[in-house]
């Protein structure tokens, strides 16, 4: 942990550290490096059911780390159409991996236009270096 956060220039990202990789009408759900270095070592991860509809905004699942517990909150509007069950057994794949082997959930977009106004990545670089 420590140094300089990952920022992937082909992601959006959320004021609360949720990032998203849209592919067509589908996009895959994270957190940030910068989340999982901030939150800790990861021990659980509660995930939204397959087949659930979320609002944009809406409350997707939770991190739980060793001190404390985080809310995570859906990027886009769309429906669960796929969880990362391997966080199940290894939660510690979204500190080790965040962008890979860590994401979160699959969701297919009922409003694609939704991921237009999240932030660049050069945007959160400077979100996080303003509040690091």
């Amino acid at each position: 942990m420590g140094g300089i956060p990952l920022i992937p220039g082909d992601l959006k990202y959320t004021q609360d550290h949720v990032w998203i990789r849209v592919k067509g009408d589908q996009a895959f759900v994270g957190i940030t490096d910068y989340a999982q270095s901030k939150l800790g070592d990861i021990v659980f991860a509660d995930l939204p059911a397959v087949g659930e509809k979320i609002k944009y905004r809406a409350q997707l699942g939770q991190i739980e780390a060793i001190n404390k517990v985080t809310q995570l909150y859906s990027p886009v509007s769309g429906e669960i159409l796929e969880v990362n069950d391997e966080l199940q057994f290894s939660p510690e794949l979204l500190n080790q991996d965040p962008y890979g082997k860590g994401w979160i959930a699959l969701i297919e977009l009922a409003k694609p236009e939704e991921s237009h106004s999240l932030l660049t990545a050069e945007d959160y670089r400077k979100l996080i270096d303003g509040s690091s």
